[in-house]
């Protein structure tokens, strides 16, 4: 499913959370949340209920992208910071993966309904809660914490502060070409594997499948170097490094027919989109103050995914006048140009160190621009 405005309240709610009491209760209350909302849809009695289940699931997964990258990047060194940059964002390439296998085993294989998509998606939201559990809190939130005690800053002069919000306002920018790019080059491509009018390829459901699982595993490859590779020569090069590949890669991506290149192609495409979507939990948190991490990323990230929701309509609206390739191609390459554009007048701040004057917004009861 694409991004919605779903997603946004449950950055902002849980990531006020995180900032107030910490990453790890609120991170937990929402994996707990999320797992059992999502059980629940395997027993819609109608579409109705599905959709408001759906809404209500999306604010749980909402707010764990932003708390999660917190967490993690706040707990890791700033030397290998981009490396596992890299790993944790492999997970959503992960989870399309593995996904994908699912639903070929219990739909195609096995012939089972949808409602066992949703009922099986418990287990590994359960497993990944028994992991967060055993994580402690991050170090940097208690010190950033202290400060704001001590200083007695609220949280309305932080947010006020004009530097916090242009950079906020950009970083929304920046996210929506990243979800553009990422949405453009996935949501319609395996309905244009499988589509059997003139511009479709027409393949069977299975080999559609697993051409999916090949180029995720591209995109998990590819975000662990790319995020590895940054930590040398910096998150703004890779991105750029990431987007310029892409480029020449569109046509075999776009335009392939045989199964061999079609193959080729997306394993290709997904190595550069996820390799630069490798650096961003890393990036977002780097350009994050202490005493906001818990909101900042998160919001960022998902307000840009919604606005990228107009990506699938834009590019169905294409495909239904001019082909799928056509409309792959022509939404594709401008979000590449626009990322580029983007991150190169962007700040970095590879390798701060969380939890220092630089990386704080309050001291000596001052909020800092």
């Amino acid at each position: 499913m694409g991004p919605t405005v779903r997603d946004s309240p449950g950055a902002s709610i849980f990531g006020l959370w995180a900032d107030r009491v910490g990453r790890r209760i609120p991170l937990m209350v929402d994996v707990c949340f999320y797992s059992v909302v999502g059980f629940l849809c395997a027993f819609a009695p109608n579409f109705t209920v599905l959709i408001v289940l759906r809404m209500l699931y999306g604010l749980g997964m909402g707010g764990e992208w932003g708390l999660g990258a917190a967490l993690a990047m706040e707990k890791i060194p700033a030397s290998r910071r981009g490396f596992f940059s890299g790993l944790l964002q492999g997970g959503y390439s992960m989870g399309y993966l593995m996904a994908s296998l699912a639903f070929l085993v219990v739909n195609t294989w096995w012939g089972l309904s949808w409602r066992w998509m949703f009922a099986l998606s418990i287990v590994p939201a359960l497993i990944s809660l028994i992991i967060r559990a055993r994580v402690e809190e991050s170090d940097v939130w208690r010190a950033a914490q202290q400060r704001v005690k001590q200083t007695n800053t609220s949280a309305k002069k932080i947010f006020s502060n004009p530097t916090i919000w242009k950079r906020f306002i950009f970083l929304v920018i920046l996210m929506t070409a990243f979800n553009w790019m990422s949405h453009g080059t996935q949501d319609i491509f395996p309905t244009f594997l499988k589509a059997s009018n003139d511009s479709g390829i027409g393949l069977a459901k299975s080999t559609a499948t697993w051409i999916v699982v090949i180029y995720n595993i591209g995109a998990i490859g590819g975000g662990a170097l790319a995020g590895w590779l940054s930590e040398r020569y910096g998150r703004k090069a890779l991105i750029i490094c990431c987007c310029i590949l892409g480029l020449p890669v569109v046509p075999l991506f776009a335009y392939s027919t045989s199964v061999g290149m079609l193959i080729l192609g997306s394993f290709l495409m997904q190595v550069m989109v996820q390799g630069a979507w490798g650096v961003i939990p890393a990036h977002l948190t780097e350009l994050s103050p202490d005493e906001i991490r818990g909101f900042y990323p998160g919001v960022t990230y998902q307000l840009g995914n919604c606005l990228a929701a107009f990506n699938l309509p834009i590019q169905e609206a294409l495909a239904g006048s001019h082909g799928y390739p056509f409309a792959l191609a022509a939404t594709i390459i401008p979000v590449f140009i626009v990322v580029i554009v983007l991150t190169a007048v962007g700040r970095e701040r590879k390798g701060i160190s969380f939890g220092s004057t630089e990386s704080s917004l309050v001291t000596d009861g001052a909020v800092m621009t």
